[in-house]
């Protein structure tokens, strides 16, 4: 019987089951009140605000603790009134639409792209509008994005992204997206995927996926379509610069280096950079060559192993990851 009353409504006038709880909250604290009718105190908040309606046993219950008769201008409906309503609009839309509601979706499908090749895709919709995006110019800032996403990040169809570590590179991601908003004028959304450990800094911009595209960037695998430093940043050492220490920053790592020789401990502090890309291996440590470093290829990795060229390269190119400058202070 409960369950059957806990699909129904009670249906007060404008303002009146407002005035009915505030009555009762004389008689009783809002605690216990949810705790007769078997809610949250939340609830109860939204019930005196008429934000929905109450429940038809809530309204029995307090009724029947105050000892006073349901008051005679609350009507009683399903809870589910509402849906059923909805269902017929929905319905009349669909015939309005397709002719009748279609059972065969194959049929769905093909009346659909009737609609839009010969209505749909003339309306002036804010959905079908392509939203703006900013073009930068090439310049420093530019540059150290492009390694950002030569490192890190991503092109898809649609979508511009960049993923980093949830807590490692947090406060990095913060700066990533404040560099993004900077560039295209437009603010990122950031999604956090902890199941992944990561955070996801992203665009949803077909246009600025095909501009960066023509700047260098491979949409899709970047490895497959063995992505490499765009020519215009290496004709400019200032952008060739700016562009490593994005790379470094993202697919870059501050290591210690420890070993034993004749039972005397030794440990070294050294800079690596990791891609499956062979040119953007190469590309990097051609760099690194020119800023008077001497960096050495191995495998996946780039290296700095001398303590001179790690001081060098903190001193010329920097970085903007707190995670390395912290490793690199100790």
């Amino acid at each position: 019987m409960a369950e059957k009353l806990n699909d129904k409504v009670s249906v007060f006038p404008a303002g009146a089951q407002k005035a009915f709880l505030e009555e009762v909250e004389q008689a009783f604290t809002i605690d216990r009140i949810a705790q007769i009718c078997d809610c949250s105190t939340r609830t109860i908040r939204d019930w005196r605000r008429e934000k929905f309606p109450m429940r038809y046993l809530a309204l029995k219950r307090l009724c029947a603790v105050r000892k006073i008769p349901i008051p005679r201008e609350v009507t009683i409906r399903s809870r589910y009134a509402h849906v059923r309503v909805a269902g017929l609009l929905g319905a009349q839309a669909t015939i309005q639409k397709y002719g009748r509601v279609p059972v065969d979706e194959m049929y769905r499908k093909i009346r659909w792209q009737e609609w839009w090749d010969t209505n749909g895709q003339h309306k002036d919709s804010p959905l079908f509008r392509t939203k703006q995006v900013y073009f930068p110019e090439h310049s420093e800032t530019f540059a150290e994005f492009m390694g950002i996403m030569l490192g890190d990040g991503g092109l898809s169809e649609r979508q511009v992204f960049i993923t980093l570590h949830h807590i490692d590179d947090l406060q990095y991601s913060l700066f990533v997206r404040n560099l993004m908003a900077h560039l295209f004028k437009v603010r990122p959304r950031m999604y956090h995927q902890p199941r992944k450990s990561v955070n996801s800094v992203v665009i949803s911009r077909s246009a600025l996926v095909q501009f960066l595209h023509r700047e260098g960037l491979p949409v899709g695998n970047k490895v497959r379509q063995e992505a490499d430093v765009p020519t215009w940043i290496k004709k400019n050492k200032k952008y060739s610069l700016a562009c490593v220490r994005g790379l470094v920053d993202t697919d870059g790592s501050i290591f210690t280096h420890r070993y034993t020789v004749n039972g005397k401990q030794y440990s070294y502090t050294k800079l690596g950079f990791t891609s499956r890309s062979a040119p953007l291996r190469r590309s990097v440590a051609h760099i690194l060559e020119k800023l008077g470093m001497s960096p050495r290829i191995s495998g996946y990795d780039v290296r700095l192993d001398s303590i001179d060229d790690l001081k060098r390269y903190f001193s010329i190119v920097g970085s903007h990851n707190p995670k390395h400058l912290k490793r690199y202070g100790k």
